[in-house]
């Protein structure tokens, strides 16, 4: 059944966005796992095409708020106004009151607005001068960031990186893929051609069915001795985090159970071990001044060649 799911959603949002169906995978993934996408690449390579397509074929709410140098928090969250009418201040809800938030170009955003997230994707609710509003559920934000540029950026600090609970590079594509691409856009694309094929109530069933993915105690003390492994390694100045940790087991369990699976296996772990830790992990000096190509990505890595799994 799961796997279905996961099927129906590719193939509608083929119909626009080609060659992506990895990516529309782990984002189905990190909705099903109650987290949040961080999603990387260059300009133009269908981040934000790919995001409505999802939401469209999900048939969640969807805004979309391009994040500027001048935002402020309330531009967000929302924040109270007054009413000439009722003569007295009202909460106006922001654009963060919606199933499916797209922070396009996150990054560009100040600390102080990229703060406003933080409290909205961890305990879903918003809280402005002591007053707090529930946000509907379940609440999916895709962020995206451009891993190029330089100037007028704001790097998301640890804090928020370790609340998104993947990380989704788009690479260029295949000559072949791409190809498709040029040829699509000879004519116009329409998103109108995107159906809905997972109405709310199976959406909601399939979270259920997703947190009740048995997971062995062998699993679980596999997971604990990644973390130390990762923690203890000199290459790195921070290590995963508790809830990193705790985001990667329910990672595994989504995967598992679109793989039509109840139970979670260490390749479950293995498989999304990286797009759910690389971006929440810092190399030391030493390690920088090697100049490791692949940083990060080679020494989670290794850590899981060597940290012997449950058999």
């Amino acid at each position: 059944m799961m796997d279905s799911v996961a099927a129906r959603i590719n193939e509608e949002t083929s119909k626009v966005v080609i060659g992506r169906e990895s990516e529309t995978r782990m984002i189905l993934e990190c909705l099903l796992a109650r987290g949040h996408v961080l999603l990387e690449g260059v300009p133009g390579v269908s981040k934000t095409l790919l995001a409505r397509a999802f939401a469209k074929c999900i048939g969640l709410e969807f805004k979309r708020v391009q994040f500027t140098p001048d935002m402020l928090p309330l531009d967000i969250v929302g924040g109270f106004v007054f009413n000439q009418d009722k003569r007295e201040f009202e909460f106006r809800k922001g654009p963060v009151f919606t199933n499916i938030l797209l922070a396009d170009e996150v990054n560009r955003a100040p600390p102080k607005v990229q703060s406003a997230l933080l409290e909205a994707m961890q305990e879903l609710q918003v809280t402005v001068e002591g007053h707090t509003e529930l946000l509907p559920s379940p609440l999916l934000v895709l962020g995206t960031e451009n891993p190029v540029e330089f100037q007028g950026i704001y790097p998301l600090p640890e804090g928020q990186l370790d609340r998104f609970m993947m990380k989704v590079v788009f690479a260029y594509q295949s000559v072949e893929v791409e190809t498709d691409v040029l040829r699509r856009n000879l004519g116009e694309l329409d998103l109108t051609q995107v159906r809905e094929v997972v109405g709310n109530g199976e959406l909601r069933r399939l979270i259920s069915e997703v947190q009740e993915v048995y997971v062995a105690e062998e699993v679980l003390t596999y997971l604990a001795n990644l973390a130390k492994a990762l923690r203890k390694d000199e290459r790195l100045d921070l290590g995963p985090s508790p809830r990193a940790m705790v985001q990667l087991l329910h990672c595994a369990q989504a995967r598992a159970a679109l793989e039509g699976r109840d139970f979670v296996t260490p390749d479950d772990i293995k498989s999304r071990a990286g797009p759910v830790l690389v971006h929440r992990l810092r190399l030391g000096r030493a390690a920088v001044l090697k100049g490791s190509a692949d940083g990060t990505s080679q020494v989670v890595e290794e850590v899981l060649r060597m940290v012997e799994p449950p058999r």
